[in-house]
């Protein structure tokens, strides 16, 4: 994995895969990186604890990261009540 990516990208990707209903396709969409790159970043950037509960997460019912344990009704990246983000790399906050 050869991405150079700022502190601040680093941490929104890590935000974001810790997030259950946002799916790999979002961070691929606005990163660029593949499930199995953010398995790696995730691998290399936590604890080793943290590292194992998140992946058991990811593959437990509860996570909705992978498309074929969403809802096929959600057709959506983002929540409804979210700001309007066109294609940003990073979101809004300061």
């Amino acid at each position: 994995m050869q991405v150079n990516l700022t502190e601040r990208e680093l941490d929104r990707i890590i935000e974001m895969a810790w997030e259950d209903r946002t799916p790999f396709e979002a961070i691929e969409f606005q990163f660029g990186l593949s499930e199995k790159e953010v398995i790696q970043l995730m691998r290399k950037n936590l604890k080793a604890k943290s590292f194992r509960m998140w992946r058991k997460r990811v593959h437990s019912g509860v996570s909705q990261k992978h498309r074929q344990k969403r809802n096929p009704e959600i057709t959506r990246f983002k929540s409804s009540r979210q700001k309007q983000i066109s294609h940003n790399k990073i979101s809004k906050r300061k």
